[in-house]
């Protein structure tokens, strides 16, 4: 108990808050120490995926609240590879993400349109909700597949992006395509090249934010609050590459995957698309916390080909925070927990005390 205090009092003095994205250990004595290690670096609260393991969640929430951490509990939506097959999205050539995803084999995609989807997700997350201890639940992969990749994943899948190519082009299925014909008349499938069809996007934009607000309001009902992982913008990036228009959707907080090297840019940017999110929900006074992707591997950066490995070096890091929180960023989140290094940690706790 004495550690746990002042751990809470090492966490009152953080000027910054600080959330981290992870999994918990299976093993109790292995996540106490995980929590020990946040609370020592002034954490506020953890995204831990535990999947729909509703046992697992409420163990690792328990125990997050013994140590003062804030627990969501941060779940893939849309990325479910188990369900009926007419349960998943549809390409422009008529194939279906359960038998053929884009990029790669856990793309399986779930109509957010499909009826039996919403009931589904609603459901499950109205389940994760009910916990005692889970704070918030947080929505990831809460979006259509990429029909654009961020600009530094081209050459890991060997593509040169400059439109939509139809093979990741989503959702083509009967449902959609007669829905959005009788709002609008539009036959999609008749269009020469339906990425120049403004209200095929912004269908799609809407049917995503539809689900959301849907999951927010079952999820508001339990007395819990709701967060969203989202692409960077929205309308810089996220609105066009997976059909997030994040802005409009009623959820208590934003944390934009603002991973710079994903779109090769320098750390700087991180302040820059900051401020354009914090600005599209200003209105509504939600917070937003500007997701960092961290190098694990920092001294070898240069040699690791996959962009997935790269990240903010400890030199990098304090440009990020500082752009994002002069940006009007409420905290950070630290994506991910494991691949914070004690070099990254020591920067870190100069600038949150």
């Amino acid at each position: 108990m004495m550690a746990v205090l002042l751990f809470a009092s090492c966490a009152k003095q953080a000027r910054i808050p600080v959330y981290v994205w992870g999994s918990p250990a299976a093993d109790e004595n292995a996540l106490r120490e995980q929590y020990a290690l946040f609370r020592q670096h002034g954490v506020t609260g953890v995204c831990f995926n535990c999947g729909w393991d509703l046992e697992m969640m409420a163990k690792a929430s328990a125990l997050a609240h013994e140590y003062g951490l804030e627990y969501h509990a941060w779940i893939p939506t849309m990325i479910d590879g188990g369900q009926d097959p007419s349960w998943y999205t549809v390409n422009r050539l008529g194939e279906s993400s359960y038998d053929r995803p884009a990029y790669v084999p856990y793309y399986k995609t779930l109509d957010p349109h499909n009826p039996e989807v919403i009931e589904y997700l609603v459901n499950r997350y109205s389940e994760a909700a009910a916990i005692p201890t889970v704070d918030y639940v947080q929505l990831d992969y809460i979006r259509y597949a990429d029909v654009i990749l961020s600009r530094g994943l081209w050459d890991k899948y060997g593509l040169e992006m400059n439109e939509e190519y139809p093979e990741a082009d989503y959702c083509y299925c009967d449902d959609c395509v007669e829905d959005f014909k009788s709002k609008t008349g539009i036959d999609i499938r008749a269009m020469e090249d339906p990425s120049k069809c403004e209200e095929w996007a912004e269908f799609r934009c809407n049917v995503v934010t539809a689900l959301v607000n849907r999951i927010a309001a079952a999820v508001h009902t339990q007395g819990k609050k709701i967060s969203a992982d989202v692409f960077p913008g929205p309308d810089s990036y996220a609105r066009w590459m997976v059909r997030q228009q994040w802005n409009d959707w009623a959820v208590d907080a934003f944390f934009p995957m603002n991973y710079n090297d994903f779109y090769l840019e320098p750390a700087s940017w991180v302040g820059d698309v900051t401020r354009e999110e914090v600005v599209s929900v200003a209105e509504r006074d939600i917070p937003v916390y500007s997701g960092l992707f961290i190098c694990k591997d920092w001294q070898n950066k240069d040699q690791i080909e996959d962009p997935e490995g790269h990240g903010l070096l400890p030199s990098e890091l304090e440009e990020a925070v500082l752009g994002a929180m002069d940006a009007g960023a409420a905290g950070i989140c630290l994506f991910s927990a494991g691949s914070m290094t004690p070099d990254h940690w020591a920067v870190l706790d100069r600038l949150i005390r």
